[in-house]
């Protein structure tokens, strides 16, 4: 094969240029001035008053959830544009206005608590117009910070509340009067300010200040060094190394698009100079990137999410998560270094890489990020461990005078992390508006439950209705999924999917666990980054390759194969989840599923110790679903077949040409 012609690193303006355009959260006005000034000192002081309330305790559910929206709605109008293509150093008049509503609005509860708590019946006109401005200014401020995908799906529910005696069918509910409505939505738990809001007012934005931290040690820097120390040199090396750090850089980035933007600006351009197809390699780093987000101890964010949602411990989640994101990244790995053989790529030369002493010396950097797991595994709190995560950071950033973090990028993390946390706060206010609505009207427990009643009109037995709810359900996350962050993803897919599985449990009377129902359609939310036709992550990273958007997108959907197969895997069977399963169940389902991923990546590349007949393809793909699925017979079947083939390569290695 023709190899792709020299690339260089990307400059920052291109990066700049490439995160506005595919991630909104990047599309901010570039204030001067003393206005620039007023930003950042309120920016700093929403990261004090979320450190002061973890450290000395939350005020009541309503007053901390209001201040944190307030100070989130006020920075959104103050940086974000009406439209990002209009952008300029000037903020509008109207935009001050919306800032000063957003400031009433939200003070309007800590004022007046006692009042608004002691209220009995429905709300009076003026609350009826407090309240019907937060709506608007959420989902206003939803479209700027996030996109209009999860603005759409809210206004649509909002729509569906109004008229539900006019819904045809199932969907036909009694209807919420405007008054109901807006007193659900911003005047009780369910709605504006509900679990989503609470979990970013506290958990979240911490942990985004803990990766604001981590950044100003040059850890993103670090995790690219050693990510080139451990595989640059491997057959393939800069794809390997793609896939290495973009899952470090998952631990503290809570952007599929952010990722692929920063790691893909130097591992796209070395892969296509090693030989890649430009659209393989930024397919690789686009995949990669995208798996950031299912990679514990944070997964995006989502995880903390979870912890209310599905009521499980953090550590559990965390613990569910390992042997999903080992086979997710195991399956990029394989397929990566299958692909270098067929087209006799080699690794990086030893001048292309850094220093190995100097990688070692940094090591340091880790510290922290074991710290926050030890402390969640002791039983500490997550806002505690965050905390105390922050601190750990600061100590170890001592150890080096290039990594030390002075007063100066102490004031820099406190300003990037409430930046970085002003999307999350109004994607989880946006998508409590639609929590609120599914709550308030059944629906769903409907949708749920005729995703079920289709599957069994269109099935012949108990296993082919329950794998095709799968189906349903999964293609409606990856739709739902589609433009919206992590922690909105996983939101909607919980409120609107999840019922269609844990309906299963009652109508086939299956015992499918909670937990994995939630990462069933975590996962696939999360796939609609690389997913055509709206694959934001693998669009993100053509503008980095010169690559083809569509074939990047089908060519990242094929190295994710794993995240397609697993989920299926762990709600059949939630031994890979940890789920009621001894150690020795969990390491032997770990090996197979390992063996599978490595004959279904051979599958998907063509190749294994030679080039795969067509009908090789095929068998090894349906060795590699027996392999993968945790449970005696097929594994037994599974390795036999393995071995078969695997012998049978060796054997005719020689042939090539085929």
């Amino acid at each position: 094969m023709e190899k792709e012609s020299e690339a260089t690193v990307i400059s920052e303006d291109k990066k700049k240029e490439l995160l506005e355009k595919y991630d909104t959260d990047s599309t901010t006005r570039n204030l001067t001035g003393v206005l620039a000034k007023i930003v950042v000192g309120i920016l700093i002081l929403f990261s004090l008053f979320q450190i002061y309330t973890g450290v000395f305790g939350q005020y009541t559910a309503y007053i901390q959830r209001t201040v944190h929206l307030g100070f989130a709605l006020a920075l959104i109008f103050f940086l974000f544009p009406l439209f990002k293509n209009k952008k300029s150093s000037a903020v509008p008049w109207y935009d001050y206005i919306l800032v000063v509503l957003a400031i009433a609005v939200c003070a309007y509860w800590p004022l007046f608590y006692q009042t608004l708590v002691q209220k009995v019946g429905g709300i009076d006109n003026l609350q009826m117009v407090i309240g019907g401005i937060a709506i608007l200014l959420v989902l206003e401020a939803s479209r700027r910070a996030v996109g209009l995908p999860i603005t759409i799906i809210a206004l649509t529910f909002l729509l569906y509340a109004v008229l539900g005696p006019y819904m045809p069918g199932i969907l036909a509910h009694r209807g919420l009067s405007f008054n109901q409505l807006i007193d659900s939505m911003f005047f009780t738990t369910e709605g504006i300010l509900g679990t989503p809001l609470q979990v970013s007012s506290t958990y979240i934005f911490l942990f985004l200040l803990f990766g604001a931290f981590l950044v100003q040690t040059g850890v993103g820097q670090y995790f690219n060094d050693l990510a080139l120390a451990i595989a640059g040199k491997r057959t393939g090396g800069p794809a390997k190394v793609a896939i290495f750090s973009s899952a470090l850089n998952g631990t503290i980035s809570g952007s599929s698009v952010a990722n692929t933007v920063t790691t893909g600006s130097y591992t796209i351009p070395m892969m296509k100079k090693l030989g890649y197809h430009k659209n393989f390699a930024g397919a690789v780093e686009a995949t990669a990137s995208t798996g950031g987000q299912l990679m514990p101890p944070i997964m995006g964010a989502a995880a903390f999410l979870m912890i209310e949602f599905a009521g499980e411990s953090y550590w559990n989640i965390a613990k569910a998560a390992i042997i999903p994101a080992i086979l997710y990244f195991a399956g990029i790995w394989i397929m990566t270094h299958l692909e270098a053989k067929r087209i006799g790529l080699h690794g990086l030369k030893k001048e292309e890489l850094p220093n190995r002493k100097e990688v070692w010396k940094k090591l340091h950097l880790l510290i922290p990020i074991v710290a926050i797991v030890l402390f969640l595994f002791q039983g500490f709190s997550v806002e505690r461990a965050a905390l105390y995560g922050i601190l750990a950071t600061i100590i170890v950033s001592l150890f080096r005078k290039d990594t030390r973090i002075t007063p100066k990028k102490i004031f820099l993390a406190l300003q990037q992390g409430a930046r970085t946390a002003l999307g999350v706060a109004a994607a989880t206010a946006c998508a409590g508006i639609i929590v609120g609505v599914v709550t308030k009207t059944g629906l769903g427990l409907k949708l749920g439950n005729s995703l079920v009643d289709i599957a069994g009109s269109l099935s012949f037995s108990v296993s082919s209705q329950l794998l095709l709810t799968l189906f349903f359900t999964m293609i409606a996350s990856i739709i739902l999924g589609m433009g919206s962050p992590t922690t909105a993803n996983y939101i909607i897919t919980s409120t609107i999917a999840l019922p269609a599985i844990l309906a299963l449990n009652s109508s086939l009377e299956v015992a499918i666990p909670v937990l994995a129902a939630h990462m069933f359609v975590f996962y696939f939310g999360i796939l609609a980054d690389i997913t055509p036709p709206v694959a934001l992550a693998a669009f993100a990273a053509t503008g980095i390759s010169g690559g083809e958007p569509i074939r990047t997108g089908v060519n990242a959907a094929k190295l994710a194969i794993a995240a397609f197969i697993i989920p299926y895997m762990f709600v059949l069977n939630p031994t890979l989840l940890m789920i009621d399963a001894s150690y020795l169940s969990i390491g032997w389902s770990l090996l197979t599923a390992l063996l599978g991923m490595m004959v279904i990546g051979a599958c998907m590349i063509g190749f294994w110790y030679r080039r795969l007949y067509w009908f090789e393809r095929i068998i090894a793909l349906a060795v590699g679903l027996f392999l993968m699925y945790p449970e005696g017979i097929s594994d037994i079947v599974g390795l036999g077949a393995f071995a078969v083939l695997f012998v049978i390569q060796l054997l005719t290695k020689k042939r090539v040409n085929i």
